[in-house]
């Protein structure tokens, strides 16, 4: 796949960028149509403080990867009029995407619908705020999106990968996230193969980066919500394996 130019923000990520092809494969270049509707749903990495006031498309995405993507697509195709909207919202689980998923995903009718959930499944339950199994969190996931691929059968999805990064809470309680959050990530692997969609592996990408000499703290202070460095890595990430 030909790779198109970034936008002078996601330089800072610098090496940490560089994956190995063996473990996130770019997929072939998508076609994108004009007035493509993209729909970017999940807990708050993915609000990244979004403006909700402002709910129309290409407005108040927030400061995170979402953010990432839109200037750059906008940037390489103009002339396109993409639509994108960022429709996360911190502290969900994948019950309450479940609640909101009409008026928030369906009545959009994305042509490509985007989806990181999980960490809260799990930091929810640990917290004693929730107690939703890995269990429940795989047949509730692979019961919305086949609630969503019967309303949007012509719908592209693209499941994201849950992921941490051994810094702050979760480095101070690792005992309490592992091996259930493994757990987890692997349900999710499974409900995205399942259900046909393009999987973007930000796990396999941060772990990668650290490898290459990247601190955890630099991408996630807390282990679980990305910096701008970070984020800024998953929109990279997620365009180079979408196709876009």
């Amino acid at each position: 796949m030909k790779r198109r130019t970034f936008l002078a923000t996601t330089a800072a990520v610098g090496a940490a960028s560089c994956l190995s092809q063996r473990s996130v494969s770019a997929a072939e270049k998508m076609k994108l149509s004009k007035g493509e509707v993209i729909l970017f749903q999940g807990d708050s990495i993915t609000d990244a403080g979004r403006n909700k006031n402002e709910p129309v498309a290409n407005e108040g995405l927030g400061h995170g990867y979402p953010k990432f993507i839109s200037e750059s697509l906008h940037h390489d195709y103009p002339e396109l009029d993409l639509q994108i909207h960022n429709r996360g919202i911190s502290g969900n689980k994948v019950p309450d995407l479940d609640r909101r998923w009409q008026q928030d995903c369906l009545d959009l009718k994305p042509q490509i619908l985007s989806i990181l959930i999980g960490v809260n499944d799990i930091w929810h339950k640990l917290n004693g705020h929730y107690d939703g199994t890995a269990e429940v969190y795989k047949d509730g996931f692979a019961a919305l999106l086949k609630r969503t691929r019967e309303a949007l059968p012509e719908t592209t999805f693209v499941i994201c990968e849950p992921f941490v990064l051994m810094a702050g809470t979760v480095k101070e309680n690792e005992a309490k996230w592992f091996p259930e959050f493994t757990t987890r990530r692997e349900y999710a692997k499974q409900v995205a193969d399942e259900a046909g969609a393009i999987w973007v592996p930000f796990q396999t990408m941060f772990d990668e980066a650290v490898a290459k000499g990247t601190e955890p703290k630099a991408l996630a202070g807390d282990g679980v919500h990305p910096t701008q460095e970070g984020h800024q890595l998953m929109a990279k990430t997620w365009r180079e394996v979408v196709g876009v």
